[in-house]
């Protein structure tokens, strides 16, 4: 296995975590990936629901999917209250409680940027006897404008209105230690993932044994991101592995998922991966999910005639204040090297 770039892999993930893309508001997220994909020469299309493809051809005729998602959580407008307050619908499944305090801005539907931050309802201990007790849900907090605003019509006025999107500051900080701090690696340090694997193959001149098919899919977080795949005889979902009780995973390694909550994933596929990791000497755990899904479980559901596999770096925290290391990522992009290099 030949020396992988981890600067220049850093760097991209840099760039895509600083560009918004809540679920629904993707567009500059994937304009972005287009445009790497055009400096590579590759082969890629934008399909009807958002979806970009990339396509390596490899010597088989066998097809290997690679899918991560860019869209991330966030939230939408659902209403202005009197005092010019906003509430808001999730998008995705965050940890409300860690939105409490967070800068953000909201993006109207003609393009306008406004700042802003979420709120408890009872936002100062000095004011209010609940300040620390009060239930941080979005029925109990609120978005507070950076706006002169006093009443409903004022916030109308700026041009917000119900619908409009909410998007958080990833606040990515990546440590000489090598820790990568960011909201939302979940899933775009899988994403950067793959264009590593992608500018692997490039760099060293590699062709695939199977044709490739990179798919970053744009609606996972709500539930359907890949239910349309391109035609592929296996699809392999890299998304972050889970961390916490009773699961093996640390942010050092490259989680292998038997089972989520959609059921086990492939024998034979995930049996392979175990095996390429072994091998190849990785620092790898298999666990069960037991509160998750993906773009595999997706697809499946949608009725994909394929076999399906999870795999990804350990992500502390997620759908809070993620945080991963460097040591996971690669170990994630050397088992797709090892797969690609035993098929």
């Amino acid at each position: 296995m030949k020396s992988i770039n981890q600067e220049k892999l850093l760097t991209f993930t840099k760039d895509i975590l600083s560009i918004p893309s809540p679920s629904g508001y993707t567009k500059a997220a994937v304009e972005f990936l287009k445009k790497e994909a055009k400096k590579r020469n590759l082969v890629h299309e934008v399909l009807k629901n958002g979806n970009l493809v990339i396509t390596i051809t490899g010597k088989s005729k066998k097809t290997t999917g690679l899918v991560a998602h860019v869209d991330t959580l966030g939230a939408m407008v659902r209403s202005i209250t009197s005092k010019g307050e906003l509430k808001f619908s999730v998008l995705g499944g965050p940890i409300l409680p860690t939105y409490d305090g967070e800068y953000c801005y909201i993006i109207t539907r003609d393009g306008k940027k406004f700042t802003g931050t979420f709120l408890s309802a009872a936002p100062s201990s000095h004011v209010h006897k609940d300040s620390r007790t009060l239930p941080r849900d979005d029925a109990n907090m609120f978005v507070r404008l950076d706006e002169k605003v006093k009443s409903k019509q004022d916030v109308l006025d700026l041009g917000i209105g119900n619908g409009d999107f909410i998007v958080l500051d990833p606040k990515t900080v990546i440590t000489p230690s090598g820790f990568i701090k960011s909201r939302f690696l979940d899933d775009k340090i899988s994403v950067a993932i793959l264009f590593g694997f992608i500018d692997y193959l490039l760099e060293n001149n590699i062709e695939p044994k199977n044709t490739l098919k990179f798919i970053f899919s744009t609606n996972e977080e709500v539930g359907f991101g890949a239910s349309y795949i391109p035609e592929v005889d296996e699809l392999i979902a890299v998304d972050m592995g889970c961390i916490g009780e009773d699961l093996s995973c640390t942010e050092y390694d490259v989680s292998i998922c038997a089972k989520d909550a959609s059921g086990p994933y492939n024998l034979d596929l995930t049996n392979d991966l175990i095996s390429c990791a072994k091998k190849a000497k990785l620092s790898y755990v298999v666990d069960i999910y037991p509160f998750y899904s993906s773009d595999v479980s997706a697809a499946l559901k949608a009725g994909n005639n394929i076999r399906g596999a999870l795999i990804g770096p350990g992500v502390h925290a997620s759908h809070g204040m993620e945080r991963t290391h460097i040591d996971g990522v690669v170990n994630t992009l050397k088992l797709l090297i090892a797969y690609n290099e035993k098929n």
